[in-house]
């Protein structure tokens, strides 16, 4: 199948490298209409804009602060004038790193404010100032990427899994409050990840083996692996979905 996205206009949280970078890439590759290249780090989103240019892709970049509220106003506003519509989000902005690693004890309230603002309420301003936009064209999909560490526990990461369990539960309460508008809200839970963000962890010694060794396929995922199921949550073969989990771990949590 191609063009699975035609017509489309999409919002991609942190979209500069990861998960978000795979995903706008898919999205242009799918025929959507505009790709909004969203990422609080300029150099990643303009240097992906820019590689999208030479492969007369159609994806800007915007700089956005998912914890900004003004932000996410100005953002939303800007796509609408530009594309006459918004018809995707991706929540895929958030935060980990060592922050977000003591266990429950050793978490600082620092750190446990830095990730809910991150991993929470990103999610939360983003849903809430999508919604209008798509209201108006009809329906729309909002997909928030989560992690497996919203579904199982872990012994490190505090602040962290608990900022994503937030996340997942706001995201099956907006699923219900907006179904009869046509709003789709779904979760992603990706298992582990070779990102940026998971770079140095994954370089610590025995890391990278022990979350393969945790995980049934073998391997660690690509972004690429989220981002195909992204794709089909964000495509209208999905159209009587919301409110659903997609867990694409390798089978770490069916362990």
């Amino acid at each position: 199948m191609e063009n699975r996205l035609a017509g489309k206009v999409a919002i991609v949280t942190g979209g500069g490298s990861g998960i978000g970078a795979a995903t706008c890439r898919v999205f242009a590759r799918e025929g959507a209409r505009g790709v909004v290249i969203a990422d609080v780090n300029e150099a990643a989103g303009r240097a992906l804009q820019a590689e999208f240019a030479r492969e007369g892709g159609n994806a800007v970049f915007r700089p956005l602060d998912v914890t900004q509220d003004a932000q996410w106003i100005e953002t939303v506003d800007a796509v609408v004038t530009t594309y006459g519509r918004l018809d995707i989000l991706v929540n895929n902005a958030g935060r980990g790193g060592p922050v977000s690693r003591p266990i429950v004890e050793q978490t600082t309230e620092e750190a446990w404010d830095l990730m809910f603002a991150a991993n929470a309420k990103g999610v939360f301003l983003g849903t809430k100032h999508a919604i209008p936009a798509m209201r108006n064209t009809g329906g729309g999909s909002i997909i928030n990427v989560i992690s497996i560490y919203a579904l199982v526990g872990s012994p490190l990461g505090t602040a962290y899994s608990a900022s994503k369990g937030a996340a997942r539960a706001f995201t099956r309460t907006a699923a219900v409050q907006y179904a009869s508008e046509g709003i789709r809200v779904n979760s992603v839970f990706p298992g582990f990840v070779e990102t940026p963000m998971t770079r140095d962890l994954h370089a610590q010694p025995g890391v990278r083996e022990e979350r393969t060794a945790l995980t049934p396929l073998g391997r660690l995922a690509l972004p690429e692996d989220i981002a195909w199921g992204i794709l089909y949550l964000a495509s209208d073969e999905s159209n009587f979905v919301t409110g659903s989990e997609l867990v694409i771990d390798g089978g770490a949590t069916a362990r």
